[in-house]
């Protein structure tokens, strides 16, 4: 990956093209010629039209599509805040690589790429079939200081905006976002509350199932974050270097650089969705080409798809994190473009049409 840095400059100067609302309105058009019900597959309608309007062609085509997975330490875990140690992180990276992990057994049976990331992981390791794009081993705990600099948060944006370009370039036409880091719940309410306006209580939930001890503990660590800093008065970047993680640092630039290249991009759960929002207020524009996928069970969730005006559609209590949300999704998508491609029409099987009043 050839090596370029956003910067908070370059950041603010991104122009987005908006998606083509004529080819929009073609694709809703060959849906409404389909025989099915007007609306029939509800918003798998808008998701597909959507999809036209972002790559500018109402001949959807997304057979290539890969999950890109950032994998990073959280210096916060040093508060108690997860039942597991920083250890597992690198422990699922390697499985990761080997194709053996959750997201790696999905993809292979919804036909698409895992893309597995090193962005931060708190080892000196080079794990085969990881992509190194290592920015720092681990964040820092944001308890005592910021989780990162803010030329360190830049560098992680970047990796995930650069991975888009090489992605485009390489043929995929739908991508999806995933994570994997111990304590990255903590990171993930902590960056939604300060971009909310929530309070901790309100947007921090479980992660991998902590006891009521566990969550009691996670939770003032939140508060006390929210204390800490001045996160009223905090740009998306400033709260994203304090709190965040570069796993949702990388994750944001994912969300970027769909918007940049014309990749739509297919959320996770709630650590993706936060990465999104944090996207979403440095770029905006960023929300129009992002799909939602499930709704996580964490509390954070919901305010972020109200706030992003995305609602998922998989509403199952999942947790799993990975990107394997979005690798359902992925399913979702390519059974409804299965009927979109068929082009069976009323006339075709001798009925009339249903007509829009």
């Amino acid at each position: 990956m050839q090596e370029e840095l956003f910067t908070r400059e370059t950041l603010a100067q991104i122009k987005l093209t908006p998606g083509d609302n004529r080819i929009y309105r073609q694709v809703k058009e060959i849906w409404d010629n389909v025989a099915k019900p007007l609306d029939g597959l509800g918003r798998f309608e808008e998701f597909i039209a959507g999809i036209g309007a972002v790559t500018g062609s109402s001949e959807i085509d997304i057979r290539k599509k890969a999950v890109i997975t950032m994998c990073a330490d959280n210096g916060i875990v040093e508060e108690g805040v997860s039942q597991s140690g920083q250890e597992v992180t690198r422990l699922v990276a390697v499985s990761m690589g080997k194709k053996e992990s959750s997201v790696g057994k999905m993809a292979a049976c919804a036909g698409a790429d895992v893309i597995p990331v090193d962005i931060g992981i708190n080892s000196d390791e080079r794990i085969p079939g990881v992509r190194d794009c290592k920015v720092r081993k681990g964040t820092r705990n944001f308890l005592k200081e910021p989780a990162m600099t803010e030329a360190e948060t830049l560098e992680a944006v970047s990796v995930g905006i650069l991975l888009c370009r090489e992605c485009r370039d390489s043929g995929y036409r739908l991508l999806g976002t995933g994570e994997m880091g111990i304590g990255n719940t903590t990171t993930g309410s902590a960056v939604t509350a300060a971009l909310t306006g929530c309070d901790a209580q309100t947007v921090t939930g479980r992660g991998a199932g902590l006891s009521d001890a566990g969550l009691k503990r996670k939770r003032e660590v939140v508060a006390q974050a929210l204390e800490k800093y001045p996160v009223h008065s905090m740009d998306a970047l400033q709260i994203l270097s304090a709190l965040g993680g570069l796993d949702i640092a990388g994750m944001a630039g994912v969300c970027i650089g769909g918007a940049i290249y014309h990749i739509p991009v297919v959320l996770d759960g709630v650590i993706s969705m936060a990465a999104a929002l944090a996207a979403e207020r440095m770029v905006p524009g960023v929300r129009e080409y992002l799909i939602p996928s499930h709704m996580s069970r964490e509390p954070a969730a919901e305010k972020i798809a109200a706030e992003l005006g995305l609602h998922p559609v998989i509403d199952a209590g999942l947790a799993l994190g990975e990107g394997t949300g979005a690798v359902m999704m992925f399913q979702l998508l390519d059974t409804a473009i299965a009927l979109y491609q068929s082009r069976t029409t009323f006339d075709k099987i001798e009925l009339e049409q249903y007509q829009r009043h």
